[in-house]
């Protein structure tokens, strides 16, 4: 069963994705910390490290949302990183906090649908998607996508919600992503339907080795499975 936002639409999952996420730009970057209490920050900085030794990559990062994970890759001293995402209004937000930081040599956004990347085959260096592949309509169809755009030994990083399963965290943390969560995400987005997606997202979501297998039949090399705060999060690490 597909999980959507917006539960009495009957649009698809892709054009409400879209939807959600240009209703809660202007407030995501503060909710997106504030709610994660500043470990999200942690989480993209190992992320981005595991990409280490490519020289002047060229990087995708595949829903890029406000571009918090293209920015964070900075410190790999890329050629060039191009942000997609399906919301036009998260772009706006990211191409700002980009231009402010005077990073719009180097990071381009381009509005764009995963399952259909605008890029020719063998593209980039390294591909990275952070909290982003849960959203794909057709998750083999948009991982085979990001494969098509690789070049062969190309680098492939997920850093994607999961769920604990150790006590008492996993009491802890299922009580915070399905009562906290969504009262004060909806309060301040104003926008509820999101936040109570968030956690059912993740609890319908193929983690582990569920998604290692996911990887595989797309073609890619599985490197690395890294569990992240007792397993709030992991960072999948892949090659071509």
């Amino acid at each position: 069963m597909t999980v959507k936002p917006y539960k009495s639409s009957e649009e698809g999952k892709k054009t409400q994705i879209k939807s959600m996420f240009d209703n809660i730009a202007p407030k995501y970057d503060f909710l997106n910390h504030f709610l994660s209490m500043g470990i999200d920050k942690i989480w993209r900085r190992r992320a981005i490290n595991l990409l280490k030794g490519i020289e002047s990559p060229e990087i995708l990062d595949i829903a890029t949302g406000t571009g918090d994970l293209a920015i964070a890759s900075m410190r790999l001293k890329p050629q060039r990183v191009v942000g997609l995402d399906l919301s036009p209004e998260m772009l706006k937000v990211g191409q700002e906090k980009i231009k402010n930081k005077n990073l719009d040599h180097i990071i381009s956004m381009v509005e764009g649908d995963s399952e259909n990347l605008p890029f020719t085959d063998g593209e980039f260096d390294a591909a990275m998607v952070a909290f982003g592949v849960r959203n794909f309509e057709n998750l083999q169809k948009g991982l085979c996508e990001i494969n098509r755009v690789l070049k062969s030994g190309g680098k492939f990083m997920v850093l994607e919600f999961s769920n604990p399963t150790a006590f008492p965290f996993k009491q802890i943390y299922k009580f915070y992503s399905t009562r906290i969560l969504p009262w004060w995400g909806g309060l301040l987005s104003k926008d509820k339907a999101a936040y109570t997606y968030l956690p059912e997202s993740v609890a319908a979501f193929p983690e582990g080795q569920s998604f290692v297998a996911e990887l595989e039949k797309a073609g890619f090399k599985s490197e690395r499975v890294w569990k992240q705060t007792f397993g709030v999060a992991t960072i999948y690490f892949a090659s071509k």
